[in-house]
């Protein structure tokens, strides 16, 4: 049920480090395991957070986001939630390499699918398009089911560059990565049908 009259607040926040991101491969619907690093930042955000009222914990159903999650909701102790709408954008063939081999091997499909904007698409995979409504999707669902709730999101860094370009009136960024802080707390909020965007880059949490 929507409740246009109560607002849910949302915390959105990209896993910690894995494996694949060390090594600046993309990951997509695949996964890597965290770094022992990554670890101990799911761990440091855990003690931050403990500092803000929360109600849950909404994931990705990805390893690499329920491991974070799961590290933070060591000192959290909320019920945790997953759905799968929340995943990384789906890169097909693409995901495993680098930007850099992209660039070198097939430079010229990269080149016309970063001038897509919202209709970028890897060879066998999905929109940002697709990707951006599907993770729309599941946070007003999730506001539907626990209206007036602070709920901390544990997902994907494209799933966050989605998100705040679209509600920001911006384009969807291309495949060099630059834009938000990766490892930074990002505050979305939800009434009814609609998203808005509260703040970005609100906690220093890495």
């Amino acid at each position: 049920m929507i409740h246009p009259e109560i607002t849910t607040r949302f915390g959105l926040i990209r896993h910690a480090e894995t494996v694949w991101n060390r090594a600046k491969r993309i990951q997509g619907h695949q996964d890597s395991p965290l770094t022992p690093e990554g670890e101990l930042q799911a761990a440091a955000w855990g003690r931050a957070l403990h500092r803000l009222r929360w109600d849950r914990i909404l994931s990705s159903d990805t390893g690499r986001a329920m491991a974070t999650a799961e590290r933070i909701n060591v000192h959290l102790g909320l019920p945790l939630a997953l759905d799968r709408r929340l995943r990384e954008l789906d890169w097909g063939r693409w995901a495993s390499r680098t930007v850099a081999e992209l660039r070198a091997e097939e430079g010229p499909l990269v080149a016309q699918q970063e001038r897509a904007g919202w209709d970028f698409r890897p060879p066998d995979g999905e929109s940002r398009r697709s990707q951006l409504e599907r993770s729309r999707q599941a946070l007003l669902e999730a506001a539907g089911c626990w209206p007036g709730a602070s709920i901390l999101v544990v997902t994907h860094g494209g799933v966050l560059k989605s998100l705040v370009h679209h509600l920001s009136g911006g384009q969807p960024l291309t495949t060099d990565g630059i834009g938000l802080s990766p490892y930074q707390l990002h505050w979305i909020s939800a009434a009814g049908c609609h998203l808005a965007l509260e703040g970005l880059d609100d906690l220093p949490i890495e």
